[in-house]
């Protein structure tokens, strides 16, 4: 097993250089903190776990949550693993402090400085795709605050990890449902409307994506129209409503974010549910209940409570042991339920 006697060696610094990088303790220059790192893991270093129990009671480590979604229904298994980790992590004297937004960019910028100056030792967040979050999670970095981003994540940042679904893949797999189960139902061309959340969620709009990328190689299957509903149900009914009025060729529907009981509801007071092929996200009470009516055709899940847990996880390790993740990108499993298998 390597030292870190013998990391310092072939870093050429000294004991005490490596012992801060490794346990984060003080500043040192990135370049040697980065050739640090790379030996450390090219040696597969271990530190002793009991010295990490210990080095984390005595850190007394905040963790920061900054989650979308305020009174989405999906966050709420999120937040159940975030609540499951933080659980455990108190025996380490380890403390998680939680915020939850709505989708709003400033609401977001605001959390985030009040659980820095709350004196958070690393960042999980399921980031809003601004410029100026992107600034955030690079400053929290410079200033040796790792960030991990769950969810939904944001390009071309200095975050340590991801963890969530591969959503233009996810968009992809909802392309081809819908090809396989508008193939014998639906005579001649599909119309496919979609309802989605906020543009400025990366994982709405890769969904899309994903969607469009399959579904045009069928040739058949048509996007007429996209809306956007803020994850909200009330406006999900509206916004349904009233694509279904100006679209009577709809013949299908894909829901790429939350609002998925509003807009259900709308296409059942339409009276248009027995010609209308719906597939949705995620697996809330309500989206079950639409299946089991045989409402929606199929649902793509994504192990919420997983994305809450593991950034707890990989940032502890990362602040206690100086452990990167293995994987930048950590996706969580695609999940397609229908009604024969909930």
């Amino acid at each position: 097993m390597a030292t870190i006697k013998e990391i310092a060696a072939l870093a050429g610094v000294s004991r005490g250089t490596v012992d801060r990088v490794l346990n984060h303790r003080g500043s040192v220059n990135p370049l040697t903190e980065q050739k640090i790192m790379e030996i450390a893991q090219a040696l597969d270093y271990k530190p002793n776990k009991a010295g990490i129990v210990l080095a984390a009671r005595k850190k007394n480590l905040k963790l920061g949550v900054v989650l979308l979604g305020l009174d989405t229904v999906f966050y709420d298994d999120i937040l159940a693993g975030v609540h499951d980790k933080a659980a455990e992590l108190s025996d380490y004297n380890c403390s998680v402090l939680v915020r939850q937004t709505e989708y709003d960019l400033q609401q977001q910028l605001d959390s985030i400085d009040e659980l820095r100056n709350e004196g958070i030792n690393g960042l999980a967040i399921s980031p809003y795709n601004d410029p100026a979050v992107r600034a955030k999670i690079d400053q929290l970095y410079e200033l040796g605050i790792p960030v991990v981003t769950l969810n939904t994540d944001i390009e071309n940042s200095r975050r340590i990890a991801y963890i969530g679904c591969d959503f233009f893949r996810s968009g992809e797999t909802a392309g081809g449902l819908m090809h396989l189960m508008t193939r014998g139902r639906n005579s001649g061309d599909i119309h496919v409307g979609i309802i989605s959340g906020s543009r400025n969620i990366l994982c709405h709009t890769e969904r899309i994506a994903g969607f469009r990328r399959t579904t045009a190689a069928y040739g058949n299957i048509h996007i007429v129209d996209i809306v956007n509903n803020s994850d909200n149900e009330s406006e999900s009914y509206d916004l349904t409503t009233a694509l279904l009025a100006r679209h009577p060729e709809i013949n299908a529907l894909y829901f790429t974010a939350g609002g998925v009981y509003g807009g259900c509801r709308a296409v059942a007071d339409s009276g248009r549910q027995d010609k209308i092929t719906v597939i949705t996200n995620d697996i809330v009470n309500t989206t079950r209940e639409y299946i089991e009516k045989g409402l929606i055709a199929a649902t793509i899940c994504q192990q919420p409570f997983l994305q809450g847990s593991k950034p707890l996880e990989i940032l502890f390790a990362y602040l206690t042991a100086g452990q990167l993740p293995d994987i930048e990108n950590h996706y969580v499993d695609i999940d397609i339920r229908i009604r024969e298998n909930l």
